[in-house]
């Protein structure tokens, strides 16, 4: 169940981070549409991939130093070996504003989610072949 918006506080820390990221990639991991590019194609090293995405988080969101990360390098090498759709796309950006929503709110939450969006547009676009011009909605199982 999701707080209100006045009880949940905003993403403020490197702890609030952690968390964020380990709940959206649990539920990434059970997800019928990005489990298998997870998993399968990518063959993910979750204890190496959890950390750096926090590090990723910490410096966009927080200003904290950190991993500046090969984002495009690692998605290509994924879409040579099965090309990524738009629908992976949708789909991690649901996930990961659900993630968001269900325990915090307020403009870094926001900002979190607007980087988000960024990220997976400038990969979709320069992956060629991935149309992505942005989520065709914020909403995990056809709710918004």
């Amino acid at each position: 169940m999701t707080a209100s918006v006045e009880t949940r506080p905003d993403l403020a820390t490197r702890a609030d981070i952690h968390d964020l990221v380990v709940a959206f990639y649990r539920e990434v991991v059970f997800d019928d549409v990005l489990a298998p590019v997870f998993t399968e194609v990518a063959e993910t090293d979750w204890s190496m991939h959890i950390p750096r995405l926090i590090d990723y988080w910490c410096r966009v969101l927080l200003g904290q130093p950190g991993s500046t990360g090969a984002l495009l390098a690692s998605h290509r090498h994924v879409h040579a070996i099965e090309p990524l759709r738009p629908e992976h796309f949708d789909r991690w950006v649901a996930l990961w504003f659900a993630s968001i929503d269900e325990r915090w709110a307020g403009p870094t939450s926001e900002q979190a989610k607007a980087h988000a969006i960024r990220v997976g547009s400038v990969i979709a676009g320069r992956l060629g072949g991935c149309p992505w011009a942005g989520p065709a909605a914020t909403r995990v199982g056809g709710q918004r």
